[in-house]
């Protein structure tokens, strides 16, 4: 067992915890529907802009550049930098908001993650500073110029990184035991001239005093002062911290008294920016900027205290040259601390930054690797590995503290702002009973700085395999009743809650379980208690999304945006629609729910009735879907699934060629005829089905047992398509012309490239045209990306698919690969060959072209550029280059996993 694996069980059990301390500090608090008072609660970007963030405190979180924090955050660590030419610190990440985007809120800075373990013993991130002035109104004023037809201009579009003139600035921290954080910020002058940098790594407290807050468990509140050159922190329930800071340049230390000299002030809005908001101090949050930028030294408390504190220094580097700060975070109980100072600030400081500084950050780095070589395999190229490395990295450094509680955001603070009876009805009016205050896997920190819930049973996946314990932890939190509705519905993000989220949770358990251990040694008290939730939420789905009863689902939005030709998240004004993607993602949830009731029944006989109801019930979804009398969504000329419009009686196609078409080829369900035996009731009840209901075989796959390539193991396959039907989904699926791009499985076919679908409905005309990269289409917002791109997560599933159907047919059956072209694959050779290509988005050919990174001649020659992959949210569906928000590794980071899964299906 690696020493980070002993680490992670350690945290398991309880014993030490090793992840109090984590990446766990957002990237962008300000423009979120949590911080949102305005009187019709739909004004989030305008009510609290970027330009406000620095001189607002914050009620519901936090946020900072590197940074990070207590998994409670009440303690936050981050960075801040000034090139003396910027107007304001540099303390967040910067991007343009929805309406100022041409594709939608879009964050405008270069930042990677490099590493991190899952305990966060060690972690490490990039930030590109630019030496010029950062052109934060030009980003701006060229994004809103822009149309839906042009491409989003991003930082590097503008001069400031020209002719290298940026610092890399480098955040890596260590763990020297669970509560001593060892911090080493190295800044490069990567430019052709001497440049001159202000550096102020800071620590703060999360304001939860001006509020007069009642869901903190605090009613004390915090301080940190200076003394004997130690900071040292107070927090009624975190207890007392203490933090030094050491600068050394070139190797040599920095010694002068005056080198980094400690600021104060409190993390309380400045009332003379914002007058009428509470606050309870006379120097404020932004004092750092009017101390470093303006020159203002009243700003700072001169009494050495406060909320809010800072190492500030400036720093003259010549061409190449680096600069390394060096800091220690410390609890005072901690046992080697309180050993070797004796209680004595001083003598900690003394201490801080011996031998044994370098030395940690060496063992915890060789920890990193030793633990990556368990997990990626040592005959990889050295690009996949590194990929991998990357794409983990970016998946633990997404974790975020996420604090919101309905209840009290609607009825408002006892000291904050006043709230309406108008707004106490509006948005999420009817989630009063949710409250987080956890830390989840965001999709991205800056961009989607909350949770969506079927992203995250995506992110899941990746991460069973670096923490499984977190993995199983996450999907349980969304069934918990402080979350789940009591109606039984799962929330689906901030913005909307009653929104509807593809039923995804229940696949993402049964995942999370298969990949958590060895067939005998799995964790089945999970599976049993996420089950028992997961019943409220297919019964929500039963009685709320299948209008006329008949088991054809209108699921709504389901994240698919603007797939179709409405926007799904919002009722017609005539009829409803009848969605092929709902109606087969409701068949996919029963074969999930089917393959974990027959999971439990083995040590529960009782389970085996619940296998037989989800059983039935997809059969009955089959049945519907595939039916020939006119109300089914199965057309037999175009052998494809489209979603009907039910309008007056009648039930029109919509024959958009879309992934909701492909989506029936993923709800296939593999038993083994051993698991079934095991199972008396359910065989029972079965092979009544089989003999009663043999009609049922002519549309569908209907648990024909096959025995494949002399396998002893016999198979049964439940699977909505009959093997004619999947034939024919394959083959357009398949098919170049169509939905087979160099990069993965399309979301709509480029058929609709020239010949774009028309429908008109109502007086509208509505029409859908195939978009391979960013949409012209402003139907569900800036950000409707589903006319074309690549998409990890339905790709994922595919992949599976074909996994599955394999099992089950094994190499008898054969299909083209790409269709038409002659090269026949067997299933699981099409399942590596769509791995693959979607791989290929990150991999560098011969050249050194990175499809992933577009045009962009600095990522994809510069060798300080070239080598950061980033995870983006999709991909040009015909040139691979990453799309939409840049650091969404959650469900990108799919990618680790299918590299994985085909290296160890070779």
């Amino acid at each position: 067992m690696s020493a980070e694996e002993l680490r992670l069980l350690e945290s398991d059990r309880r014993q030490v915890n090793w992840q109090r301390w984590g990446p766990y500090l957002s990237e962008r608090q300000w423009g979120t529907v949590r911080e949102d008072y305005s009187e019709g609660g739909d004004a989030t970007w305008s009510y609290f802009p970027h330009d406000h963030a620095r001189s607002r405190a914050y009620r519901w979180g936090e946020d900072g550049l590197l940074g990070i924090s207590d998994r409670e955050c009440r303690l936050c660590f981050s960075v801040a930098l000034w090139n003396g030419r910027d107007p304001i610190l540099k303390e967040r990440l910067f991007g343009v908001t929805g309406p100022e985007g041409n594709h939608g809120e879009d964050v405008k800075e270069c930042y990677y993650y490099l590493d991190s373990t899952p305990t966060h013993s060690y972690m490490k991130a990039l930030y590109k500073y630019p030496q010029s002035r950062y052109p934060y109104e030009e980003l701006v004023s060229i994004s809103r110029s822009r149309s839906r037809t042009d491409d989003e201009y991003e930082l590097l579009d503008s001069p400031c990184f020209d002719d290298s003139r940026y610092f890399d600035v480098t955040a890596e921290y260590a763990k020297a035991s669970a509560d001593d954080v060892l911090v080493r910020i190295t800044i490069v002058n990567r430019g052709p001239d001497v440049a001159v940098v202000h550096a102020i790594p800071q620590l703060f407290f999360r304001n939860t005093w001006t509020w007069q807050c009642t869901d903190e468990g605090c009613t004390l509140p915090p301080s940190m002062r200076l003394q004997d050159g130690v900071v040292k922190t107070n927090h009624e329930s975190l207890g007392q911290m203490w933090c030094v800071c050491e600068q050394t340049l070139d190797g040599a230390v920095d010694s002068s008294p005056d080198a980094f000299a400690w600021i104060f002030t409190d993390n309380e809005t400045n009332i003379r920016r914002h007058p009428g908001l509470p606050s309870e101090s006379e120097f404020f949050k932004d004092a750092f900027n009017e101390y470093v930028v303006h020159g203002k030294t009243d700003a700072v408390n001169p009494a050495e205290r406060g909320t809010k504190c800072g190492a500030a220094g400036m720093l003259s580097l010549e061409p190449g040259a680096s600069a390394t700060i060096r800091m220690r975070i410390a609890h005072i109980d901690e046992p080697v601390i309180a050993k070797r100072s004796g209680g004595d600030a001083k003598q900690f400081a003394s201490l801080a930054f011996d031998e044994s500084f370098d030395q940690t950050f060496a063992e915890r780095i060789k920890d990193a690797d030793a633990f990556y070589e368990t997990l990626i395999a040592d005959d990889l190229s050295a690009q996949r590995k590194a990929i991998m490395r990357q794409a983990y990295a970016g998946l633990l450094w997404t974790k975020q503290f996420y604090h919101y509680s309905i209840a009290t955001w609607l009825d408002g603070d006892h000291n904050g702002v006043p709230t309406s009876e108008t707004r106490k009805q509006g948005r999420n009016a009817d989630w009063r009973h949710l409250f987080n205050r956890d830390v989840i896997s965001m999709p991205d920190k800056w961009e989607y700085p909350w949770y969506a819930a079927w992203d995250l049973a995506f992110h899941m996946v990746p991460f069973a395999k670096l923490d499984g314990q977190f993995a199983k932890e996450q999907m349980l939190l969304f069934l918990r009743e402080w979350y789940m509705h009591p109606n039984g519905q799962i929330p689906a993000y901030e913005w909307q809650l009653s929104d509807v989220n593809p039923p995804v949770h229940a696949w993402g358990v049964w995942e999370i379980y298969k990949a958590t251990g060895k067939p005998l040694q799995r964790d089945r008290v999970f599976l049993a208690r996420a089950f028992q939730k997961l019943l409220l939420n297919f019964t929500w789905w039963v009685n709320q999304k299948d209008p006329r009863g008949k088991n054809i689902f209108a699921g709504g939005f389901l994240g698919l945006d603007n797939i179709g030709v409405f926007d799904r998240s919002k009722p017609l004004p005539h009829g409803h629609l009848e969605q092929a993607d709902g109606t087969s993602w409701m068949a996919f949830y029963c074969g999930s729910m089917l393959r974990i009731a027959m999971e439990l029944a083995e040590d529960h006989l009782a389970y085996g009735d619940m296998a037989s109801k989800f059983f039935e019930h997809y059969v009955a979804i089959a049945e519907a879907m595939n039916s020939m009398d006119g109300t089914g969504l199965w057309d037999e000329a175009d052998g494809f699934y489209y979603d009907h419009l039910y309008v007056d009686g009648q039930s029109i196609p919509i024959r958009v060629r879309s992934l909701v078409g492909l989506f029936p080829l993923t709800t296939g369900v593999v038993l083994e005829e051993k698991i079934v035996d095991k199972l008396p009731g359910f065989k029972k009840r079965m092979k009544w089905f089989l003999d009663n209901r043999d009609d049922l075989s002519e549309h569908m796959t209907y648990m024909e047992l096959k025995c494949p390539d002399g396998r002893k193991a016999s198979k049964r396959l439940l699977a909505i398509p009959s093997e004619d039907r999947f034939r024919r989904l394959i083959a357009v699926m398949l098919d170049e012309d169509e939905f087979l791009s160099p990069f993965g499985i399309r979301s709509m076919s480029a058929i609709h490239r020239d010949e774009p679908f028309v429908f008109d409905f109502g007086g509208e005309h509505h029409e859908v045209r195939y978009v391979p990269g960013e949409s012209d289409s402003g139907m569900f917002g800036g950000n409707s990306n589903w006319r074309g791109p690549i998409w990890f997560p339905m790709n994922f599933l595919l992949i599976q698919a074909m996994k599955r159907y394999y099992d089950y047919y094994g190499d008898e059956l054969k299909v083209e690969c790409p269709t038409g072209s002659g090269n026949l694959m067997t299933l699981m050779e099409v399942s590596h060959e769509l791995e693959r290509r979607l791989i290929s988005l990150f991999e560098q050919d011969e050249s050194g072209f990175r499809p992933s990174h577009g045009s962009d001649e600095v990522y994809q020659h510069d060798p300080a550029w070239k080598d950061l992959v980033l995870f983006y949210e999709y991909f040009h569906a015909d040139t691979g280059k990453g799309l939409g928000a840049s650091h969404q590794t959650g469900w990108t980071a799919l990618v680790a996993t299918m590299i994985r899964n085909q290296n160890e299906d070779r």
